[in-house]
């Protein structure tokens, strides 16, 4: 039994073993084959993927083909355009070339021809100097007989001449050349009258022009300047401030300035008065701004001052520079660039020297254009011509002797010096810039409201011109008119005849020259009237 029972147990074992050993298998033979078919899908699958990618770039290499041949016909195309632009070009620039090959060549014929026959005309010309140089000689040779002959004749004329008038050789000689000289000396007067009078006319003519085109383009306003600056006050109280205690505020003003302030019963008014114009400006800045603060006393006096100073330095600079470029002039030295800036706050006769100098140049510069001149210099030379006026008051000597030594000290060139020098006819002038800057100057100095006298010095130098015009012999009547830019003199006709007139005008104008100053030019007019009277009874 038991036997059985342990038979039964070790069969059933057995199957269950079996069983699972064919299951294993089995489930061994199914990943098997789950292997091989997903391998075999995968490849399908890559297959498949790396059909697309060669799809892909079979056409991405199609459509870079078709890309390619579009350029490359595109690029054929430009070339060939390019090269038929410039074969054109080329075609353009051979045709002008020979064109003007053409016409040099013509003009060296046409040349060649003109001096063939110039040669030809010289030639000629040579050949005819030659005859008249023979013709010459002998002319000479039969004139050399005549003179001879002649000579001869004439020691036996003064012979027969001596014995008929009873007089020497010498006596008759110095009698003739007496009454010879009275007549040349009357011809020559009034031949001098008729020249001078011919030339005036063209000269003025011409001069006219110029100079009244000159004047046109450069027109400007003239206003006479004082020599006293007016400092306007908001009320009278404002004058005891500016005194200050005992006097100090004023004390310190004039020491710190140099310039003398008048504070009188003028009604809200203060007046500053000194020599230097640059000092005067630097007082009546100054005193406007402590005016203005209301802070006046000592110390604050002087740093307004000594501010002020600095402010002037910094405008006359820009003073010289301004006129350096209106003028139309470069590379002149820093410091005569200053001493420009400075001219703006001198006056001469009421004049702004500054203003007067740029128009002196303008004028000058005009001038010299419209005759073909060197416009730089004339330019140049005008606006430096009264440079010395910046420093007259501080150096001895004229304004003209210290303009001279400015621009020798500062390397000018010998034609500006000359013509500073000459240009009020102290030396004389070397070159036509400094004749045009002398005749700018007098025409800027002449121009009406340019310049002012004052009456005494007016009356003064009118005194002057009809006196030295009375001392000359035959002179009756004097007058002075037109401001003193004219004088006319009336002579006495017994005395004084037409062509006598000429010279007595040239002396006393020489004389007027040499005797007065003034500004401008004066006018001589000599007068010779001559009356018959007769009554009837």
């Amino acid at each position: 039994m038991v036997t059985k029972t342990i038979s039964s147990l070790f069969l059933a074992g057995t199957v269950e073993i079996t069983v699972i050993a064919v299951l294993a298998v089995a489930v061994v033979a199914v990943g098997v084959l789950c292997f091989f078919l997903g391998r075999r899908m995968y490849k399908n699958a890559t297959d498949k993927k790396l059909g697309e990618v060669n799809q892909r770039i079979s056409k991405m290499l199609e459509d870079a083909e078709g890309e390619c041949k579009a350029l490359k016909k595109e690029a054929i195309l430009e070339a060939k355009e390019q090269d038929l632009k410039l074969r054109n070009e080329f075609e353009r620039d051979t045709k002008e070339k020979k064109n003007e090959l053409q016409k040099l060549e013509q003009r060296l014929i046409q040349k060649e021809d003109n001096l063939d026959k110039k040669e030809d005309a010289l030639q000629k010309k040579n050949d005819a100097l030659d005859q008249q140089q023979k013709n010459l000689v002998r002319q000479e040779g039969e004139v050399k007989k005549m003179q001879e002959k002649i000579n001869h004749q004439h020691d036996l004329m003064i012979q027969e001449l001596e014995k008929v008038a009873q007089l020497t050789k010498e006596e008759a000689k110095r009698l003739l050349t007496e009454n010879i000289m009275d007549e040349t000396r009357h011809d020559v007067a009034l031949q001098v009258r008729n020249i001078e009078q011919q030339a005036k006319d063209e000269a003025d003519t011409n001069a006219k022009k110029i100079i009244s085109l000159a004047i046109q383009k450069c027109a400007s306003d003239h206003a006479s300047e004082i020599t006293v600056s007016v400092v306007p006050l908001p009320n009278d109280d404002m004058k005891a401030r500016i005194i200050g205690r005992e006097g100090r505020n004023i004390r310190a003003l004039e020491n710190a300035t140099g310039i003398e302030l008048i504070i009188d019963d003028t009604p809200e008014v203060v007046i500053l008065s000194g020599f230097d114009p640059v000092r005067r400006e630097v007082a009546r800045i100054s005193l406007e701004k402590l005016i203005g603060d209301g802070r006046i006393h000592p110390a604050r006096i002087e740093e307004t001052v000594e501010k002020v100073k600095k402010e002037m330095d910094q405008q006359i600079k820009e003073n010289g520079e301004s006129a350096m470029f209106e003028v139309g002039i470069f590379g002149l030295h820093p410091e005569i660039i200053k001493l420009l800036g400075r001219l703006k706050y001198r006056t001469s006769y009421g004049q702004n020297v500054y203003k007067h100098s740029i128009e002196v140049a303008q004028l000058a510069g005009m001038m010299a254009a419209e005759l073909g001149l060197d416009v730089n210099l004339a330019k140049r030379a005008g606006l430096l011509h009264d440079i010395g006026k910046a420093v007259d008051h501080e150096q001895e000597g004229t304004h003209i002797q210290i303009g001279a030594d400015i621009a020798k000290k500062y390397k000018e060139s010998n034609n500006v010096i000359n013509a500073i020098q000459a240009h009020h006819g102290d030396v004389e002038p070397k070159t036509i810039e400094a004749v045009l800057v002398q005749a700018a100057d007098a025409i800027s100095g002449a121009r009406p409201g340019a310049r002012r006298e004052t009456s005494t010095n007016y009356v003064k130098r009118l005194e002057q011109l009809e006196s030295i015009a009375s001392g000359f012999k035959g002179v009756d009547k004097c007058y002075a008119i037109q401001a003193g830019r004219e004088v006319r003199v009336i002579v006495k006709p017994e005395q004084i005849d037409d062509a006598q007139t000429l010279f007595l005008a040239k002396d006393i104008a020489k004389k007027i020259e040499q005797e007065l100053e003034y500004p401008g030019q004066i006018k001589v007019n000599v007068i010779r009237e001559f009356r018959s009277v007769e009554f009837a009874k």
